[in-house]
């Protein structure tokens, strides 16, 4: 049973390929489906890793990869059927490359990454699935309203902005922390 979270995550990135088949063709029941299956799996893992301690390394690495790879892919399919538009993509999808690379960077530089996702990056992972889900709607059955579709996208673009300005800063004060004891 400690592995169940680990397995969840690995459901959440074999629903990727048919979420985009149906966002292409258009099946607008299906893409809702496994959006939602999806999101409610990033919530579930999350929860039974924490309640039950079934936490691992490579869950750890697991659950933001397939955050990462679900909200980019999403955003740019849905960028590019025109469901959603470019700037909100590229804002979600840049804070996400920016947090990988300077991951990657740390890792090589400073050593092993330690630490948890912040509330400010939690709240932004849930206003980017809230706001992919509303979008998902408007496609389907063109709710909720624009003005909605157009404040939820302003709120998410702030988050993804603080949680990703907030990720920087910190990969810094580590980086400069370390260096000077070194």
């Amino acid at each position: 049973m400690r592995h169940l979270p680990n397995i969840i995550c690995l459901v959440r990135i074999a629903l990727i390929v048919p979420l985009l088949q149906a966002m292409v063709a258009g099946e607008q029941a299906l893409i809702l489906v496994l959006f939602s299956i999806a999101a409610v799996s990033d919530a579930l893992d999350g929860y039974l890793a924490k309640r039950f301690q079934w936490t691992s390394d490579l869950g750890r690495i697991l659950d933001p990869m397939a955050d990462k790879l679900l909200l980019m892919s999403v955003f740019i399919t849905a960028a590019w059927l025109d469901i959603a538009p470019w700037w909100v993509a590229t804002v979600a999808v840049a804070r996400d490359l920016v947090i990988g690379f300077g991951a990657i960077i740390f890792r090589l530089w400073f050593g092993r990454l330690r630490g948890r996702p912040s509330v400010i990056s939690k709240i932004n992972t849930g206003m980017q699935i809230l706001y992919l889900l509303a979008v998902i709607l408007a496609s389907a059955i063109q709710l909720p309203p624009r003005e909605v579709l157009d404040a939820l996208a302003v709120v998410m673009v702030i988050t993804t902005v603080a949680s990703g300005t907030d990720y920087v800063l910190r990969f810094m004060r580590r980086a400069f922390a370390q260096a000077a004891v070194a």
